[in-house]
């Protein structure tokens, strides 16, 4: 399972987008790492070093590159816009 996809949800609990997203994932018991950015600032700074900017929901799907080390494989800002392309990456 080395090629499987792991999700990175960037969020705020003030986001109405983000709390959809969470509310799907967990309905089609997708599993996700939940990074709620108003708790923890480094977070924020994670958000903003992979997305260039401080939109949420963002999510960040890594794969497990060489010598088992992650790597960003690819990033979307924002769920309703995005949920075809996100749900196609899930399946992979």
């Amino acid at each position: 399972m080395e090629d499987k996809l792991e999700l990175e949800l960037y969020t705020r609990p003030t986001c109405s987008d983000c709390q959809d997203a969470k509310k799907y994932l967990s309905s089609n018991k997708i599993h996700y790492a939940d990074k709620d950015v108003s708790k923890n600032l480094s977070l924020e700074e994670d958000l903003k070093k992979i997305s260039g900017t401080r939109i949420v929901p963002m999510f960040a799907f890594y794969k497990k590159g060489l010598f088992g080390k992650r790597k960003l494989f690819k990033h979307f800002i924002g769920f309703e816009n995005n949920k075809n392309e996100i749900m196609s990456m899930l399946k992979k």
